[in-house]
């Protein structure tokens, strides 16, 4: 009984089964793309340690809720221009991206899209997936979610 006791000390001094509360989660808005003060129940971008989980982008004009003009080309270079410009806001550049998930209202303008976005990155490329979806925020044909590496 005794060296159970003295496990489980150990265990708990250790830091097994105890839950630490995360103070390295930040909520980042820098404003580089959506308009200043807005009112939307999500945040630019999230940092957890050494990661920032960057909300979905789509292809706004920066500074409003307009989509620019131009179809699946137009709004998916915008897209990743926002994207672009959310990291830099926060230090990081695309190069720091290590997933994509891309969502697109018409699966046949993947080819049209990847077109675009290969053109942000050199090999080797992030991680991805991609998907159809029913319906995007403000009709948009496109929207890109990424996961961006801290460098150490």
């Amino acid at each position: 009984m005794k060296e159970k006791i003295i496990a489980l000390t150990f265990l708990a001094a250790a830091g097994y089964g105890i839950a630490k509360p995360n103070k390295q989660v930040e909520h980042l808005n820098s404003y580089a793309v959506l308009p200043a003060g807005h009112n939307l129940p999500f945040s630019e971008a999230v940092r957890v340690n050494d990661m920032v989980y960057l909300s979905g982008q789509i292809g706004i004009q920066p500074g409003t809720t307009q989509l620019v003009k131009g179809g699946i080309t137009g709004e998916s270079k915008q897209t990743m221009e926002n994207i672009q410009a959310s990291l830099e806001a926060h230090g990081l550049s695309m190069q720091n991206i290590v997933k994509c998930t891309i969502m697109l209202a018409d699966i046949s303008e993947w080819p049209k899209f990847n077109t675009v976005y290969t053109k942000y990155f050199s090999k080797p490329y992030p991680a991805r997936s991609a998907f159809a979806t029913s319906g995007l925020a403000l009709d948009a044909r496109v929207e890109v979610e990424c996961m961006a590496a801290i460098p150490r």
